[in-house]
């Protein structure tokens, strides 16, 4: 029976593969749509572990935010091209409706989790993969929780942020600004109590070089380092750096203004070939 163009069309749409490859699919699955459907499906499989030691560092970085709890997804690709592609970036936004449909614990889950035809998420990236000769990976998957949550999402879908707070009554534009403050200044904790410790042994010590290299006294280095890593904090904390908007003022005396209680409890940031 001779392949006919509307099988060719109808395969290409359930799988999003290209009219040659649907075609050559379809003859050789004897124009039977499943055994058509596992070949493009097999084919992604040995792209997939064709490409594996390629770098997949474009891709599409997509964010959401529904009350308590709000995350980002980013499914990577070799190029800008595939990245700005409509079905490849619908792929990112069903794996993102996924996770708020579920909140899995951790991205392991979210891969294993079913989509629309009950397939799994990893199955339908390495279906992509079949159709692009790209390699993909879903490289993120990130959440938060809190009484209030916000998401940001810079133009181009490299850069979001999701930013958690204590208090639900917070403003919506109050939430964002603390979300666009994440995404451009991209501090490392909330506190200073919450910066890791091998950093702050590490700006330390580059604190004691640096003023030892200057002539400082042995014996004023330690108090020379420990005004170093305040400056640190208040660079690289959330709370105590300079509000982007008005530099007068930090993050907590910018959420303080509105209420002395309130704070942002937790924070993620992603980011594709994007500082």
């Amino acid at each position: 029976m001779a392949v006919t163009l509307e099988d060719i069309k109808h395969l290409r749409k359930m799988s999003g593969a290209g009219m040659m490859d649907c075609k050559n699919a379809l003859i050789e699955a004897e124009d039977d749509f499943e055994k058509a459907m596992e070949i493009i499906r097999k084919k992604g499989k040995a792209v997939a572990a064709k490409r594996s030691d390629r770098e997949a560092s474009e891709g599409c970085v997509l964010a959401a935010d529904k009350g308590e709890f709000a995350a980002i997804v980013a499914l990577n690709c070799e190029t800008d091209f595939v990245a700005k592609n409509a079905d490849f970036v619908a792929l990112t936004q069903e794996i993102l409706d996924k996770v708020f449909e579920v909140k899995p614990a951790t991205k392991e889950e979210l891969l294993a989790l079913p989509l629309a035809d009950g397939r799994s998420v990893s199955d339908h990236i390495v279906d992509r993969i079949g159709v692009t000769g790209e390699k993909m990976e879903l490289s993120s998957y990130e959440f938060v929780k809190g009484e209030a949550t916000i998401s940001y999402m810079h133009p181009g879908n490299k850069l979001a942020s999701i930013v958690a707070f204590n208090k639900a009554s917070i403003e919506h534009q109050m939430a964002r600004d603390i979300a666009m403050q994440v995404a451009a200044m991209n501090p490392v904790s909330v506190l200073p109590s919450e910066v890791p410790q091998h950093v702050i042994d590490q700006e330390l010590e580059i604190a004691r070089d640096k003023a030892r290299e200057a002539g400082k006294p042995e014996n004023l280095l330690d108090r020379i380092a420990q005004g170093s890593l305040a400056k640190y904090y208040k660079e690289n904390t959330l709370l105590q750096q300079a509000f982007v908007k008005d530099e007068k003022i930090s993050i907590e005396q910018y959420l303080h203004s509105a209420d002395k209680e309130l704070t942002a409890t937790s924070f993620k940031r992603v980011t594709l070939n994007v500082d």
